[in-house]
């Protein structure tokens, strides 16, 4: 199964592509995509879909993930959050995917083991999880993390461990 990862953000929106087998995990591909601040809202967060549908074109995959929103001390940046986000969900359902959204205490607990570990450790531990891995920045180790959250809940759900 083909997972892709997704760490929305209007300015930089991490991605990273995995393959689940059973418990085993292989990376395929990860990156970013990023708005210019200076264009108009409307026209970022159409470039954000427009990336998005490529990049689904060029690796179907079989599901998605990304991470739930965070409330800001800045309302305006939580609100441009939420419109990355929903333009993103958008696009992946438009696209026939199954999303799993996660919150990032689970995203942490998931892939490093405790939900309050601070983010070196859960790009370090996906680094780990993913050898030989060139990560393309932060956002993407954070969204490859989430797409390991995704897979982990899959092998979850299959053994009967969740609902």
């Amino acid at each position: 199964m083909i997972i892709l990862g997704l760490d929305p953000g209007l300015g930089t929106t991490g991605w990273g592509l995995i393959r689940a087998e059973g418990n085993r995990l292989t990376h395929i591909a990860n990156g970013q995509i990023k708005s210019a601040p200076a264009e108009p809202l409307a026209k970022r967060l159409a470039h954000l879909g427009s990336q998005l549908e490529a990049l689904i074109a060029d690796y179907p995959p079989d599901g998605a993930a990304m991470e739930e929103i965070f409330v800001n001390k800045n309302p305006q940046s939580t609100l441009k959050l939420a419109q990355a986000r929903g333009a993103l969900l958008m696009i992946a359902a438009r696209s026939g995917l199954e999303v799993g959204e996660y919150a990032a205490r689970l995203v942490k607990k998931a892939v490093v083991g405790n939900g309050n570990a601070e983010k070196a450790q859960v790009h370090a531990m996906v680094a780990r999880l993913l050898p030989g891995v060139a990560i393309a920045g932060p956002d993407a180790a954070d969204a490859l993390a989430v797409a390991i959250t995704y897979a982990h809940h899959l092998a979850s759900r299959r053994a009967g461990l969740t609902d």
